[in-house]
């Protein structure tokens, strides 16, 4: 089983590295772009690019340091902790599906199985903090009973 939270664990991290990387990038795009749009432009149209480059960017490194806030949480999880209670990095297992408590992905499908990937401030994610095996929730009218904690 630990394998299979060192591989949401990874899943998780590849994804917001990903996302880091690509903002990032399209930081420095948008800024060089930016950047060419001075040298060949003169009044309002240059005013105007370079408006809009500055929100892009703006809008940009707003979803960058959410991508560094998420890796955070990641970098706090210890994967290999075991608990009896529902921590961040706990994989519960329930009798309506398997949750994965680290930062806020959704349903992913590893090794021919689903789990949703769920942050412990989201409000399911609420619900099961602190909870363990036989414990039932109640999330959209529906139940779910913590059978396994990993």
């Amino acid at each position: 089983m630990d394998s299979t939270k060192t591989a949401l664990f990874a899943f998780c991290m590849d994804y917001v590295m990903e996302r880091i990387n690509r903002l990032k990038t399209e930081i420095k795009k948008t800024q060089s772009s930016a950047n060419e749009e001075t040298k060949s432009s003169a009044g309002d149209k240059y005013e105007t690019g370079r408006a809009m480059a500055q929100l892009e960017i703006g809008k940009n490194t707003v979803q960058l340091r959410e991508a560094g806030r998420l890796l955070g949480m990641l970098q706090a999880i210890h994967v290999d902790l075991s608990s009896e209670i529902v921590i961040p990095g706990s994989l519960v297992k329930t009798n309506k599906g398997d949750f994965y408590i680290s930062i806020s992905i959704g349903l992913i499908k590893l090794k021919q199985n689903q789990y949703c990937i769920i942050a412990p401030d989201s409000p399911i994610g609420k619900l099961f903090m602190g909870k363990k095996v036989r414990d039932v929730i109640s999330w959209n009218k529906t139940q779910y009973q913590i059978t396994e904690i990993h």
